[in-house]
C-alpha cells in the first residue's frame, strides 16, 4: 500500500501555516479598506494605484462634501449598532440552546455503555479495544461547543467587517465605480479568508489536542470530532433563519409601503423601515451566510475524517493521508489568495459593464488553479494505493481516482454557479422574459418566476448526480465527502464574492439616505445588481455542497449504526422516506409564514408613521427608525425557535422511538426533496429581484419600454420581488442547513440510536 510522500512533520507544519497566512492576508485587506477615511479630509497629498488619495471625479451637485461624509458616517453607525444589538440578542438565546444541547449530547452518548469508564471493544474491529463511550460523550460535547463558538464568531466578524465597509464603498463610488468595487471586494475577502482560516485552524488544533488522550484509538477520536460539524451547523441554522426573518420582514415592509404605495425610491430616508432593511442585509446575508458555509466546511471535513479513520489511513495510522481533507482546505486558502489579487491588483475595473465579468473570472481562476493544487496534494499527501471502508468491505482505491473525486466536486460547483447565474442574471433571456411578463401585471410575473425556478433545478441536479456517481464509484462514501470538500475548497473566494453583494447593497442605501447625486446611486446600483447574481451563485454552491455533504454524512451514519442495507421496500424505511420528503415543505411553511407575519406588523407600522407624523413625506420630519428595528428583532427571535426545534428534534425523536432504519429513510427523504426546493426557491427569488432591477436600470431598449420606476410593469416587478424575498433569503438558504444538520446530528447520536433506539418497535 505504501505511505504518503509528505512526512507527518511536514503536514503538522503546512496546515497551521496556511491557516495563519489566510488570517494575515485578511488583516492586510482590512488595513487597506480602513485607509478610506470616514472624515472629509479628502485632498490627501499624492496618490497611489488604488486611489486612496485621488481627488473626486466630480463634486457633489449642490452638496457640501463635509455634510455628505458626516451623514454617511452617521448612517453607518446606525446600521452597525442595529446589527450588533440584534446579533447579541440572538446569541443570548442561541447560547442557552447551545448549553442545553451540549448537556443532551453528553447524556445520550454517555448512556450508551451506562456511563462506564472502562475501555470497550472497537465498533469496527472487535479484537481491538477502544476508549470508553463516556470519553466519546465528553469529547463530542467539547467539539460541539468548539464548532458552535467558531460558527458564531464567523458570522459576527463577517457582520462587523461588512458594516465597517459599507459607507467606505459609498464614498469611494464618488471617485469611480472601480474604486468602489475594490473596497467592497476587499471587505468580502476579509470575511472569506478569516472564516476559511479559522475553521481550518480550530479543527486542526482540536484533532491534535484530542489525539493526546485518544492515542492510537483514531476511530474514537474522529467520531468525537463529528461534534464540530454539528456545532457549526446548529448555530448556522439559527443565524440563517433568525437573520432571514429579520431582513425580509424589513425589506417587504419597506418595499410595499415605500415603493408601491408611496412611490418613493428604495432606501429613501423618509421610509421608517430603511435602517432595519439595511441592518437585515448584514445579519441575514452576511452573518447567516458566514455561519452556513462554515457549517458546510466543518461537516464535509468531519464526514471525510470519520470514513478515513476506519479505512487504511486510520488502521495504519498514516497521519498525513488522514489529514488529506485539511490539506485540500490549506491549499484552497493559498489558491484563493492568488485569485483575489486578480480582482484587486492585477486588473482594474473602469466601467460598470466590467463588474460582473470580474466576479465570474474569480470563480473560473480559482477553479482552474485549485485543480492543479488538488493534483499536487493528492500526489504527495496520499499513498499511491490504499483501501476505503465501504459498508463492511475495504475497497482498493488509487490516488488518481481520489484526485478525480475532489475535482468532480470542484467543477460541479462551478457548473452549478454558472447555471444559477444564467437563470438569475438580467443579462440573459430567462430574467428578461420574467421582466417582460410584468407588462400584464403581477400574476403573470409570479407564474413566469415560479416556472423559471423549477426549470433551473434540472442542470444542477444532473451535476450533483454525476459527481455522486463518479466519486462513489471510485472511492465509496469517502469519495463523496471529498467531492463536497472540493466544491468548498475555494470557500474564501466564494465568500468574498458573496459578501460583496450585501456590502454593495448597503452602499447604495447609504448613498440614497445621504442624498448623494443620482450618478453615485447609478454606480452603487450597478455594483448591487452584480452582487445579486453573485449572491445567487453563492447560494447555489451552498446547496450543491449541502447535498454532497449530507450524502457523505448519511453514509457515515449508516456505517456507524451498523445498517447493512437501506431497503426502501421495508415499511420501516418507506414511512421514514415519505415523512422525510415532507419535512422541507413543513420547514419552508414555517419560515415563509414567519416572514409574512413579521412583514405584516412592519407594513402597519410604516403606514402608521406616514399617516401620523406630520411633514414626514415632505422630508421635514424624521421617521422613528428604532421602532421598525425593534419589530424585526422581536419577530425574528420569537419566530426562529419553532423551525429550529423541528430540525433539531426530528432525528432525536425518530431515532429514539422508531430506530435507525426509519431514521435512514427520513434522511434520504429530506435530502432528495430539500435540494430541489432549495434550488428553485433561491433562483425564483433571485430572478424576480433582478427582473425588477432590469426595469429600474433601463439599460436596454427593451427595459426602457417597461419602465420607468413607478410604471405599472415596475409595480408588478416590485410585487414579484417582494414575494421572492422570503424564498431566496429565508426558506431557500435555510433548507441546505436542514439537509446537512439532520444528517450530522444523526451521525453524532448514532451510537445511542444503535444501542437504545427503536423503542416503539421493541414494544410492539
Amino acid at each position: 500500500m505504501g505511505a504518503a510522500l509528505l512526512s507527518e512533520f511536514a503536514t503538522e507544519i503546512i496546515v497551521p501555516v496556511c491557516a495563519v497566512i489566510g488570517i494575515a492576508f485578511s488583516l492586510v485587506q482590512w488595513v487597506l479598506v480602513s485607509r478610506v477615511k470616514l472624515t472629509s479630509e479628502r485632498h490627501a497629498s499624492g496618490s497611489n494605484k488604488n486611489g486612496y488619495g485621488d481627488s473626486l471625479i466630480e463634486e457633489e451637485e449642490g452638496l457640501n462634501d463635509h455634510n455628505v461624509v458626516t451623514k454617511c458616517a452617521e448612517i453607518q453607525t446606525a446600521i452597525s449598532e442595529g446589527a450588533t444589538s440584534f446579533l447579541f440578542t440572538e446569541y443570548q438565546y442561541v447560547g442557552i440552546f447551545m448549553i442545553a444541547f451540549a448537556i443532551l449530547i453528553f447524556l445520550f452518548l454517555g448512556s450508551v455503555e451506562g456511563f462506564s469508564s472502562k475501555s470497550q471493544p472497537c465498533t469496527y474491529d472487535k479484537e481491538k479495544t477502544c476508549k470508553p463511550a463516556l470519553a466519546t460523550a465528553l469529547f463530542s460535547t467539547i467539539s460541539f461547543l468548539l464548532g458552535a463558538i467558531t460558527s458564531v464568531l464567523s458570522g459576527f466578524l463577517g457582520m462587523k467587517i461588512a458594516t465597517y465597509a459599507n459607507a467606505r464603498t459609498t464614498l469611494e463610488a464618488r471617485k469611480g465605480v472601480g474604486k468602489a468595487f475594490i473596497v467592497a471586494f476587499r471587505s468580502g475577502a476579509v470575511m472569506g479568508f478569516l472564516l476559511a482560516a479559522n475553521g481550518l485552524l480550530v479543527l486542526y488544533i482540536a484533532i491534535n489536542l484530542f489525539k493526546m488522550y485518544y492515542g492510537d484509538d483514531w476511530e474514537g477520536l474522529f467520531e468525537a470530532i463529528t461534534g464540530y460539524g454539528l456545532g457549526g451547523s446548529s448555530m448556522a441554522l439559527f443565524g440563517r433563519v433568525g437573520g432571514g426573518i429579520y431582513t425580509k420582514a424589513a425589506d417587504v415592509g419597506a418595499d410595499l409601503v415605500g415603493k408601491v404605495e408611496r412611490n418613493i425610491p428604495e432606501d429613501d430616508p423618509r421610509n421608517p423601515a430603511v435602517i432595519a432593511d439595511n441592518v437585515g442585509d448584514n445579519v441575514g446575508d452576511i452573518a447567516g451566510m458566514g455561519s452556513d458555509l462554515f457549517g458546510s466546511y466543518a461537516e464535509s471535513s468531519c464526514a471525510a475524517l470519520v470514513v478515513a479513520s476506519i479505512s487504511s489511513f486510520g488502521v495504519n495510522h498514516d497521519f498525513t493521508a488522514m489529514l488529506y481533507p485539511l490539506l485540500i482546505s490549506s491549499v484552497g486558502i493559498l489558491v484563493c489568495l492568488i485569485t483575489t489579487l486578480f480582482a484587486t491588483d492585477f486588473f482594474e475595473i473602469k466601467g460598470v459593464n466590467e463588474i460582473e465579468p470580474a466576479l465570474k473570472r474569480q470563480l473560473i481562476i480559482s477553479t482552474v488553479i485549485m485543480t492543479v493544487g488538488i493534483a499536487i496534494v493528492t500526489w504527495i499527501g496520499v499513498p499511491s494505493s490504499f483501501t476505503i471502508y465501504n459498508f463492511g468491505d475495504q475497497k482498493v482505491v488509487k490516488n488518481w481516482q481520489l484526485f478525480l473525486c475532489v475535482s468532480v466536486g470542484l467543477w460541479a460547483g462551478l457548473i452549478i454557479g454558472f447555471v444559477t447565474e444564467y437563470y438569475t442574471s438580467n443579462a440573459y433571456s430567462p430574467v428578461q422574459d420574467v421582466a417582460d411578463s410584468c407588462r400584464t401585471g403581477a400574476a403573470t410575473n409570479v407564474i413566469f418566476g415560479l416556472a423559471l425556478g423549477y426549470k433551473s433545478v434540472i442542470i444542477p441536479i444532473f451535476a450533483i448526480a454525476i459527481s455522486i456517481f463518479v466519486s462513489f464509484s471510485f472511492a465509496a462514501m469517502y469519495g463523496i465527502a471529498v467531492a463536497a470538500l472540493g466544491m468548498l475548497s475555494t470557500i474564501a473566494t466564494g465568500l468574498a464574492i458573496d459578501a460583496y453583494g450585501p456590502i454593495s447593497d448597503n452602499a447604495g442605501g447609504i448613498a440614497e439616505m445621504a442624498g448623494m447625486s443620482h450618478r453615485i446611486r447609478e454606480r452603487t446600483d450597478a455594483l448591487d445588481a452584480a452582487g445579486n447574481t453573485t449572491a445567487a451563485i453563492g447560494k447555489g454552491f451552498a446547496i450543491g455542497s449541502a447535498a454532497l455533504v449530507s450524502l457523505a454524512l448519511f453514509g457515515a451514519f449508516v456505517s456507524r449504526a451498523a445498517i447493512s442495507t437501506v431497503d426502501v421496500l421495508t415499511p420501516k424505511v418507506f414511512i421514514g422516506l415519505i415523512v422525510g420528503a415532507m419535512l422541507p415543505y413543513w420547514f419552508s411553511a414555517m419560515t415563509m409564514k414567519s416572514v409574512g407575519s413579521a412583514a405584516l406588523k412592519m407594513v402597519e407600522e410604516v403606514r402608521r408613521q406616514f399617516n401620523t407624523i406630520p411633514g414626514l413625506m415632505e422630508g421635514h420630519a424624521k421617521p422613528d427608525y428604532a421602532t421598525c428595528v425593534k419589530i424585526s428583532t422581536d419577530a425574528s427571535i420569537k419566530e426562529m425557535i419553532p423551525p429550529g426545534a423541528l430540525v433539531m428534534l426530528t432525528p432525536l425523536i425518530v431515532g429514539t422511538f422508531f430506530g435507525v432504519e426509519t431514521l435512514a429513510g427520513v434522511l434520504a427523504g429530506v435530502l432528495v426533496s430539500g435540494v430541489q426546493i432549495a434550488i428553485s426557491a433561491s433562483n425564483t427569488g433571485g430572478a424576480w429581484d433582478n427582473a425588477k432591477k432590469y426595469i429600474e436600470a433601463g439599460a436596454s431598449e427593451h427595459a426602457r419600454t417597461l419602465g420607468p420606476k413607478g410604471s405599472d410593469p415596475h409595480k408588478a416587478a416590485v410585487i414579484g420581488d417582494t414575494v421572492g424575498d422570503p424564498l431566496k433569503d429565508t426558506s431557500g438558504p435555510s433548507l441546505n442547513i436542514l439537509i446537512k444538520l439532520m444528517a450530522v446530528e444523526s451521525l453524532v447520536f448514532a451510537p445511542f440510536f444503535a444501542t437504545h433506539g427503536g423503542l416503539l418497535f421493541k414494544i410492539f
